[in-house]
């Protein structure tokens, strides 16, 4: 049985989402109606994973959140509005350790409850078996909440058993649940004078993309932007899929160009980290592609980064202990297509041994 605490200062929000969940066989549901009755019920009801509204009387959802990570923590689903405004605050929340965020019905909920009800459990069944790290949670918070710009913190080059990379090339991330922290662990320290550039494909929201591209930009070396229009790829840039698009590279006569592309809707999740990686391999050389495939549901770009492999590609599969959910990751790894398997806090001292500077 699956201890769920729903906290939301709406009691028709708490009856709706109570019946959602009691309605599922393996969930005993608890509820809180701000953050002090649920930091009393953490340590009362254990919770296995919890639901948290973000904005709350008394004691906010980030002010929540930070306490349940201190006192113990618990794998935690925000239930955030997805607009431009909301995305600053869930993306501070995913620094601080929730696993995953869940849209807010608007207008009539008890209407609107029924069109997320099915996402919103697979996406709290999921949580309740994500890896939460109070470690690792406490040394991102110090990392981010200082003062920006910060210096960037050099990555130690492993002694990485594949070939050196020489010449141009693109390096390919895909990623989903626990992304925006493992991004944070994968760009920081990597210099301005990164030898190649990075595409990156996060499963999120186009309300969310530009603001976690925004994010990045100011706590990286690397000059990060969100993907919106046809950008030339330069060294030294990092580029975020925009959210309502696809990811893919094309190249033109100046050279190579990510753009958005319209959804691709055979596919599930976008951006697609296949589809990125697909379109890649149909302008560059396998051998001068790296992709990296870390925490994340379901199986997006362990097909594709697969097929990378196998041509003589170098893949990288975030290691399931370092993995908030070790769906993708270790979809790759199971079927045979990594050439590496680390742990976030290495992945980038790989690409510095595998790519350097320019």
């Amino acid at each position: 049985m699956t201890r769920l605490l729903v906290v939301d200062d709406s009691a028709l929000m708490r009856k709706l989402l109570t019946e959602i969940f009691s309605s599922e066989a393996d969930f005993q549901v608890e509820t809180a109606g701000d953050g002090i009755q649920a930091i009393a019920k953490l340590h009362l009801f254990k919770p296995d994973v919890i639901t948290l509204d973000v904005n709350m009387p008394n004691m906010d959802g980030l002010a929540c959140l930070d306490r349940i990570m201190i006192e113990r923590p618990t794998p935690v689903v925000m239930i955030s509005s997805l607009t431009e405004e909301g995305a600053d605050e869930t993306l501070e929340a995913l620094s601080l350790g929730a696993v995953d965020f869940a849209r807010k019905p608007s207008g009539a909920l008890s209407l609107e409850i029924d069109k997320i009800a099915d996402q919103l459990v697979e996406k709290v069944y999921q949580a309740s078996k994500a890896r939460v790290s109070k470690a690792a949670r406490l040394s991102e918070r110090l990392r981010l909440g200082a003062a920006k710009p910060r210096p960037h913190r050099a990555a130690q080059q492993p002694n990485t058993q594949v070939a050196r990379r020489t010449g141009e090339g693109l390096v390919l991330v895909g990623t989903s649940t626990g992304g925006p922290p493992a991004l944070d662990q994968l760009l920081t320290p990597l210099p301005k004078s990164f030898g190649w550039p990075i595409l990156i494909a996060q499963h999120m929201p186009a309300s969310f993309t530009g603001s976690l591209a925004r994010r990045l930009d100011k706590i990286c070396a690397l000059q990060v932007q969100e993907i919106s229009k046809p950008q030339a790829l330069e060294p030294g840039c990092a580029y975020v899929g925009r959210g309502d698009a696809d990811l893919i590279v094309v190249r033109r006569a100046s050279g190579l160009f990510a753009m958005a592309a319209p959804l691709n809707t055979e596919l599930h999740w976008h951006p697609s980290v296949d589809r990125l990686v697909d379109s890649a391999l149909d302008h560059v050389s396998p051998k001068q592609l790296v992709g990296v495939l870390m925490t994340g549901m379901g199986t997006d770009g362990a097909d594709a980064m697969k097929r990378l492999h196998a041509s003589g590609g170098v893949t990288i599969a975030e290691d399931e202990e370092s993995s908030v959910v070790w769906g993708m990751p270790g979809a790759l790894v199971k079927g045979g297509g990594a050439s590496l398997i680390a742990p976030t806090s290495e992945i980038a001292g790989h690409l510095l041994a595998l790519v350097g500077t320019r």
